[in-house]
């Protein structure tokens, strides 16, 4: 499994990375056999998040690290520097570029983006 992280560098702009889920095999739900899982991370609350289609935003930062979880829709997120992905069904991504430049973000699809957002401070 892996996740697209975006974040800000020392000078402000903002940056995506490729990040790959490290998984051990182990037993999660005794007495269920043994499954892959990750790490736990602390997620602080959980929201539900509508962007209407035809939503564009201005450039912005992130308020607080979170990682949205796309359920419909898509949605064009293009980093300060220039860098853009798109964002669908079943995509995850970690937002932390809390300061500097942020990013903008457009919906291209024409029904709504909706994602499920887990902040995480």
């Amino acid at each position: 499994m892996k996740f697209q992280r975006l974040y800000a560098d020392s000078a402000g702009d903002s940056r995506w990375q490729d990040v790959r889920v490290d998984m051990t095999e182990r037993v999660f739900a005794p007495p269920v056999q043994a499954i892959e899982i990750s790490e736990p991370e602390t997620a602080k609350q959980m929201m539900f998040l509508r962007l209407r289609a035809g939503w564009n935003e201005p450039i912005h930062p992130t308020p607080v690290p979170q990682k949205p979880i796309s359920v419909a829709g898509r949605v064009h997120v293009t980093a300060s520097d220039g860098e853009a992905r798109d964002m669908g069904l079943s995509d995850v991504w970690h937002m932390e570029d809390c300061h500097g430049k942020g990013h903008q973000a457009q919906v291209t699809s024409t029904e709504d983006f909706e994602a499920v957002i887990i902040q995480l401070e």
